[in-house]
C-alpha cells in the first residue's frame, strides 16, 4: 500500500533544515526556534513511531478491513463527493480524537509526548508517540459506513502531512477567511501553549470550525509559552514516551479506593480526589 507520510519524509527534512537556518541566518528574539537536544528527542521520537507503526498498521488494517466487509454500503472510490465527505467525516473524527486524547488521562499518557517539548518547530510535529493504539476505535466507524480502508489511511496520512506545516513560528497570522475556516500556524501554537487561557483549546486538524462550533476556539494573543503546565525536564526518549504512564501507575499504587483509582485513569490530567 502507497504510504504517503513514508513518501514525504525527503520533504519534511528539507524544510526542517530550511526553518533551522532561517533562525540562524534571519533570527527573532521572539521565536523559541531550535534546540539539538529537543530535536534530536523529537526526531527519535519520530522515528520510533514510525517503527512501531510498521506492525500497528497492519492490525489496524485488518479491523478497518473487517469493518468494512460488513459495511452495509461500499462507497465508490471514484466518486469526488466521497472523497469529500471522508475529508470532513475524518477531521470531524480526529476532532473528538485529539479532544478525548487531552481530556481522558490514559489516553493523554499517549498524546502527552507531542506536547513535552519546550521549543514549537517543525520538528516538534515529528515528536509522536510510541503508543498509537488508542487511535483505532475512532476511526473505525468510517469503515462500518463504507469508505474503504486505504482510503481512510491515505486521507489520515493527508491530515498529518498538513499539520507538519503548522508546527511553526516562523508564519504569523494568514488572511483572515482562512484563519477562520482552517487551522492555522497561530492556531496551532496556542494548542502547544501552557498558558492558563490556551490549556484544552484548538484541538483541530485541517479545520479549526469544529472548534467554534464545541466552545474550544482561542485566538492567539499573549506570547505562547510552549511545553507542558509540569515540564519533564529530560530529552531521554523513552522517559519522554512513558513518564505520564509511570505517573498513572504510581497515582493508583497509591489510590486507597476504586473510584479513585478510576479517577486517576479515566478523568483528566491533573486530577486529584481533593479536586473530585
Amino acid at each position: 500500500m502507497f504510504d504517503l507520510i513514508l513518501h514525504a519524509v525527503p520533504v519534511f527534512v528539507i524544510a526542517l533544515v530550511l526553518e533551522a537556518l532561517s533562525f540562524r541566518f534571519l533570527p527573532d528574539d521572539d521565536e523559541v526556534g531550535y534546540e539539538f537536544r529537543d530535536s534530536r528527542t523529537s526526531l527519535t521520537m519520530g522515528i520510533g513511531n514510525v517503527i512501531i507503526n510498521v506492525g500497528w498498521k497492519l492490525v489496524v488494517l485488518a479491523a478497518y478491513s473487517a469493518a468494512y466487509l460488513v459495511a452495509p454500503v461500499h462507497l465508490p472510490a471514484d466518486n469526488p463527493l466521497t472523497w469529500i465527505a471522508l475529508f470532513v467525516a475524518d477531521d470531524f473524527l480526529y476532532y473528538w480524537y485529539h479532544r478525548t486524547h487531552h481530556t481522558i488521562r490514559v489516553f493523554w499518557a499517549s498524546h502527552v509526548v507531542h506536547h513535552s517539548s519546550e521549543h514549537y518547530n517543525l520538528s516538534t510535529a515529528l515528536r509522536q508517540t510510541w503508543t498509537p493504539f488508542t487511535a483505532l476505535p475512532f476511526w473505525l466507524p468510517l469503515a462500518f459506513l463504507g469508505f474503504s480502508p486505504w482510503m481512510i489511511l491515505l486521507q489520515q496520512s493527508v491530515s498529518l502531512l498538513y499539520q507538519f506545516f503548522i508546527h511553526t513560528e516562523r508564519v504569523g497570522k494568514l488572511w483572515r477567511p482562512i484563519e477562520f475556516a482552517m487551522n492555522t500556524p497561530s492556531h496551532h501554537r496556542v494548542h502547544h501553549g501552557s498558558n492558563d487561557q490556551y490549556l484544552d483549546t484548538n484541538y483541530g486538524g485541517i479545520l479549526i470550525i469544529w472548534d467554534r462550533l464545541f466552545g474550544s476556539f482561542e485566538p492567539e494573543g499573549e506570547r505562547v509559552v510552549y511545553g507542558l503546565t509540569k515540564n519533564i525536564k529530560t530529552f531521554n526518549p523513552v522517559r519522554v514516551a512513558t513518564h505520564e504512564y509511570t505517573a498513572i501507575w504510581q497515582d493508583l499504587r497509591a489510590a486507597k479506593t476504586w473510584k479513585h483509582r478510576f479517577g486517576h485513569t479515566f478523568r483528566g490530567p491533573g486530577w486529584s480526589p481533593d479536586s473530585a
